[in-house]
């Protein structure tokens, strides 16, 4: 089953909060760190993706009431990884600034979401991306709840979907290519630690199990 392009779920109303200022932040520094995340200094975001420079940076996973969780699909302009889906919001800390603010920041900035977050998890990987880019980043994962509709960034995000988690780790072991690296060693080594967070047996069972009817939403900010 194909998610990303099911004519039947595309949702083209512009939301009024859809017309707030669109934010680049391709000319932010971010926090080189070593192994242990401790800074060692700043490069700009470009040089760093460039040369393999580790970083730190941040990912957001937002669940619903109804036990399913937020996607965006990559803008096809960004500078790697265009058009692979991936979770909430996936962006770094400038110099000086904690994760967790910018967590908050960039959750609003590039999907227009505003919701309290919670860290779930920190992880590091390593892997050649497109366009030449290198990316070595040590991650804070963090989690939230928001049960409203987004209002994306065009920038960043060229379609959204709500989907029951459970589905969320079928398509990705079954289509992994349409998914971003760090997306993929989320739910294939912290998936269990995601879902823990955001989900509790108040769920609906057929949110858990994956089989709620009309379960997929796809948007277009």
């Amino acid at each position: 089953m194909q998610l990303t392009e099911n004519p039947l779920h595309l949702n083209l109303q512009l939301e009024a909060t859809d017309f707030r200022p669109c934010v680049d932040n391709n000319s932010d520094e971010v926090i080189l760190v070593d192994s242990n995340d401790v800074p060692i200094g700043t490069a700009p975001k470009l040089e760093a993706h460039r040369n393999g420079l580790r970083h730190r940076a941040i990912s957001i996973v937002i669940g619903d009431q109804r036990g399913r969780v937020l996607l965006h699909r990559r803008a096809a302009g960004k500078y790697h990884s265009g058009g692979l889906w991936t979770n909430t919001c996936c962006s770094h800390p400038r110099p000086g600034e904690r994760a967790i603010d910018a967590a908050v920041r960039r959750l609003t900035e590039e999907m227009g979401i505003s919701c309290p977050l919670n860290f779930i998890f920190t992880m590091n990987y390593r892997a050649e991306m497109s366009n030449g880019f290198v990316e070595d980043e040590i991650v804070h994962v963090f989690g939230g709840r928001f049960n409203g509709i987004p209002a994306p960034n065009p920038l960043e995000v060229s379609a959204w979907r709500w989907t029951p988690y459970a589905e969320v780790g079928r398509d990705i072991d079954k289509q992994p290519e349409i998914y971003t690296v760090w997306f993929r060693k989320i739910r294939n080594d912290f998936w269990h630690d995601v879902v823990g967070s955001l989900f509790d047996a108040a769920a609906p069972p057929e949110a858990r199990d994956g089989r709620e009817s009309g379960q997929t939403t796809v948007s277009r900010p």
